[in-house]
């Protein structure tokens, strides 16, 4: 197999371009609108629908959901009645560090909003889960994620009001909770983490400010601090046009 001189390593091979060499016609304007964005600075207007259905001479429908592809992968976003480039996405880490250690490496500037913070019976669910005893009093905290003041994600958390009674009145709903805990001489343990695709529910698409057809990544995580006992459970959604994860892998 022939690969071009220019293939970056993280490509699709031959640019996800069949054996056969047919090309779906939305595709192919993908791909030189894909061109055409690495070339522009974030936030760069690209030309309407019907300019690039001339240019390309294919129907608008074909450029339509040529953008529509390139919107969902987080390359383009929707800005009034235009399009424009929609920049690098975020890169979160996949470790024990805070949401706001990961934007602020980006040079974004993170921020939160509250959306609730109640408390409630442990259900058997959460303490099957988590290791917390059924009926104990718990926190319920959630967050919109912000950064540069863009709403980029969703998190809640679960935490036994026992370990931070003051959570309603010391916290300040803006800042890492991360933080906090260690302002409460709570260290984090070791944790287990899974990761889904998913597609946001009508109140969270309408509180992130996405279409709930725009494909979230979805972070379970369960915490325990250095003794082993039970810490946190943690439900974030990510937008999956603005994120992506990595890891350091050690053999």
């Amino acid at each position: 197999m022939d690969y071009p001189n220019d293939q970056a390593p993280g490509a699709p091979v031959r640019s996800g371009i069949p054996e056969h060499g047919r090309i779906p016609k939305y595709y192919a304007v993908k791909a030189r609108v894909d061109h055409l964005v690495a070339q522009l600075p974030e936030g760069s207007a690209i030309p309407t629908e019907r300019d690039l259905a001339e240019e390309y001479d294919v129907a608008r429908e074909t450029v339509r959901q040529a953008l529509r592809e390139l919107v969902l992968e987080g390359k383009l976003r929707r800005q009034g009645r235009g399009t424009v480039v929609a920049g690098p996405k975020l890169e979160q880490p996949l470790s024990l560090a805070s949401y706001t250690e990961g934007v602020r490496r980006q040079g974004r500037t993170p921020g939160r909003t509250l959306v609730t913070l109640d408390r409630f019976p442990c259900p058997d669910p959460l303490a099957a889960e988590t290791g917390l005893t059924r009926g104990e009093a718990v926190w319920h905290l959630e967050r919109v994620l912000l950064a540069d003041d863009e709403r980029v994600g969703l998190e809640s958390t679960y935490v036994a009001v026992a370990r931070v009674p003051r959570l309603d009145t010391d916290f300040d709903p803006d800042s890492s909770f991360y933080a906090y805990l260690h302002s409460q001489d709570i260290a984090f343990g070791d944790a287990d983490e899974r990761i889904e695709t998913v597609l946001a529910t009508p109140r969270e698409a309408l509180l992130i400010g996405t279409p709930p057809a725009l494909p979230m990544l979805l972070i379970h995580r369960v915490s325990r601090d250095t003794s082993g006992a039970p810490l946190e459970r943690v439900r974030t959604l990510y937008r999956g046009d603005r994120f992506s994860f990595s890891a350091h892998l050690g053999g």
